[in-house]
């Protein structure tokens, strides 16, 4: 089989498509072939920075694929499976053409969607499910989300809409304004002071931003961005855990037609280096998917 994999950190030049030993489902796991993945900020930054396990290492978070091997009840040959792996932590990428994962990682797919549509739901969609539990925000109270646009920002916003919650959102460019009020937002800017209000029950930065000013004084704030908290009362970082029943949480949701995964770009998995050139020049409005 073959596996996006590297042999040192640095840019996408260090990126090799090769082959690789094929992984086998033992007891509680899974083999899925990868029909799609999709390309997030921690697979550059994993791939760029001295972290992550022992070389050679395989990238990759998100997984879209068909099960053809397991000794799990909870699945069968054929299956349409969707999983996100933290690579990060456990060195089990998904940036590969056979991909073995424990059954604890892995859901049933969305019926609703094709695959490649689906894997960019897992590591985004969890992320934003996740951080939007301590906001414990209930219907008709006020929420910002920075980043409204971004992958992560898109689910929130659905999601937070879905509990009855009135959602502005920032977005970091002006022609990303009608797109984002597309999503269904009650107001949207590129600025907090082009907002018409800066009294917000909760703020959810998922780009990096200080938006605290726009926060009421009681209000909570939450970030899974990379970038230090403000420092204000009620403020806290919310990192991704893996987490099978989120996970079924959110294709559940799909199939409801609540929440939809959005792929911005298509490119074959040959064409990793082009394509995660694209995604670091940002401004990107939907994920990047690598076809297998």
């Amino acid at each position: 089989m073959f596996a996006v994999q590297i042999d040192r950190h640095g840019g996408p030049e260090v990126l090799r498509v090769r082959e690789a030993a094929a992984p086998v489902a033992g007891a509680g796991h899974v083999l899925v072939a990868t029909v799609a993945s999709t390309i997030n900020p921690v697979d550059w930054k994993t791939r760029a920075w001295d972290v992550g396990p022992a070389f050679p290492m395989t990238l990759g978070w998100d997984l879209a694929g068909v099960v053809v091997a397991t000794e799990s009840a909870d699945f069968a040959v054929g299956d349409r499976v969707v999983a996100m792996s933290a690579q990060l932590a456990t060195g089990l990428g998904t940036w590969a053409e056979l991909v073995a994962l424990p059954t604890t990682l892995v859901a049933h797919a969305p019926a609703s969607v094709p695959l490649v549509e689906a894997a960019a739901l897992p590591l985004a969609g969890v992320t934003a499910l996740q951080a939007l539990g301590p906001l414990d925000l209930v219907a008709g109270q006020r929420l910002l989300v920075s980043g409204a646009l971004g992958a992560v920002g898109r689910t929130a916003v659905a999601l937070a809409l879905h509990r009855g919650v009135v959602v502005d959102g920032l977005v970091s460019r002006a022609e990303h304004l009608a797109p984002a009020a597309a999503l269904g937002l009650s107001a949207v800017a590129s600025a907090v002071s082009d907002l018409k209000s800066a009294s917000y029950d909760a703020v959810l930065d998922t780009a990096g931003v200080d938006v605290s000013a726009a926060l009421a004084p009681d209000g909570r704030y939450v970030s899974v961005a990379d970038a230090p908290l403000p420092e204000i009362p009620r403020a806290e970082k919310s990192y991704v855990q893996e987490s099978r029943a989120d996970l079924a949480e959110l294709v559940r949701l799909v199939d409801a037609g609540v929440v939809r995964p959005h792929i911005a770009h298509h490119f074959s998995v040959r064409q990793v280096r082009r394509a995660t050139e694209l995604f670091e020049r940002g401004g990107l409005t939907g994920k990047v998917a690598l076809h297998f």
